[in-house]
């Protein structure tokens, strides 16, 4: 059976979100969530952010529903989101809220099957942009809403398997800032109990990555870029890849054992990951760069700078200075630290590589159920997923096209 496939255009409302002035602290506080891309891809709805707008706020906000489909069209194109509530988002999502010949989550799982025709669609630049004129032409198949329900049903069922190892996933990820914390203590504690100094007056240095990305090439190495860098870890979701040749010596820009990215720009700003032996030897996008030094290991350092009192304190006010999320590496090299003993740094050190080799093993198994996840998406989205059911419901879809047709006929 072929189905009728149509622009979201026709099927949904299109809203781009923004982002109420900064400058006024009155439009952020408790009330709604506000979502950005990184609060995306989270596999269940979304009901609550870091960041939420205020009554005040949300009278700037375009307010969405619940069951709204949200999609990057900025930086990380095709990151989607489901809202489980009432809320809003940032100018680098695009909203679609479905009429009533689309399921949302039917909507939803179709935008997950299709990163690649969004990032077709987009603009190649630095930061790819998929414009709402562009977004608004992507066609989706439209079954009856009979088979839609059935094709959720199904991949809700798989869906929930990997949600489980995604707690798992979770849990291991926890597992690294409670260490951090039994062996060092609270950081707020002790920028008050230990001595502190800036982070380069301790032996470390920073310096910026490539302004401008070399060529791209098959065969060359990975450039890392602030898409790639995710709370401890460098993936290779949508990896650049450039000729060596093509990087100016001069920006010193390939990475070592053990330094340290830092994101210094966008909605990623301050994220931070280890540069571990899968990645050395690679180039450095926009980025700021931490060399340890003799007095840090890059462990610490990347746990330290991913701490609620980096991130939600120093960093958060530094980034608040600017309409655009940003820092440089002025304001990174003078990052207070605790002087810690270079030795209790090592022992933290080795206790985090053996958890990393155990998450590298969860994550073999999660890269599996989602080559089953991606199979069954495709299936679905073609047909064959719900074959055998469409067939055992043959009569149940014939009057479901009869009463539409009913109705069609009505309007006229």
């Amino acid at each position: 059976m072929n189905w009728p496939k149509l622009s979201f255009s026709h099927v949904a409302e299109i809203v781009t979100g923004n982002t109420p002035p900064k400058k006024d602290p009155d439009n952020y506080g408790p009330g709604v969530p506000w979502v950005k891309p990184p609060d995306l891809d989270k596999w269940e709805p979304i009901t609550h952010t870091e960041e939420t707008l205020s009554p005040k706020g949300q009278k700037l906000a375009r307010l969405l529903p619940e069951g709204t489909v949200m999609v990057c069209c900025i930086g990380s194109i095709g990151r989607v989101g489901i809202a489980g509530t009432t809320l809003a988002t940032n100018q680098q999502i695009n909203s679609l809220i479905f009429g009533p010949n689309v399921e949302p989550r039917f909507g939803y799982y179709y935008c997950r099957s299709i990163p690649q025709v969004l990032q077709a669609a987009s603009r190649k630049a630095i930061v790819p942009i998929l414009n709402k004129s562009n977004f608004a032409k992507v066609k989706m198949p439209v079954p009856p809403l009979s088979e839609q329900r059935r094709i959720v049903e199904i991949l809700d069922q798989a869906d929930s398997l990997r949600n489980k190892r995604a707690e798992a996933n979770a849990k291991a990820a926890r597992i690294i800032p409670a260490l951090f914390y039994k062996m060092f203590g609270d950081p707020a504690v002790n920028l008050k109990t230990n001595k502190i100094k800036p982070l380069t007056k301790n032996g470390a240095s920073v310096r910026y990555g490539l302004g401008q990305p070399p060529k791209s090439s098959e065969n060359g190495v990975p450039l890392i870029r602030a898409t790639n860098i995710s709370r401890g870890t460098i993936n290779h979701e949508n990896m650049l890849f450039v000729d060596p040749r093509d990087v100016p010596k001069s920006r010193n820009a390939f990475l070592i054992l053990d330094e340290v990215l830092v994101v210094r720009s966008g909605a990623y700003t301050g994220d931070v990951a280890q540069v571990t032996e899968d990645w050395e030897g690679s180039v450095a996008g926009y980025d700021l760069i931490i060399t340890p030094g003799p007095n840090f290991t890059g462990e610490f350092l990347e746990t330290y700078l991913l701490s609620p009192f980096i991130q939600n304190g120093y960093f958060r006010n530094l980034k608040a200075r600017a309409g655009q999320p940003h820092l440089n590496a002025l304001q990174l090299s003078e990052t207070p630290v605790p002087v810690i003993s270079l030795e209790r740094q090592q022992e933290f050190a080795e206790q985090l590589k053996t958890i990393r080799r155990l998450r590298k093993r969860l994550e073999l198994v999660w890269n599996q159920l989602n080559r089953v996840f991606d199979v069954l998406l495709h299936r679905a989205f073609s047909g064959d997923l719900t074959v055998k059911w469409r067939e055992a419901h043959m009569k149940e879809l014939l009057a479901e096209m009869e009463q539409k047709t009913r109705y069609m006929e009505s309007s006229h």
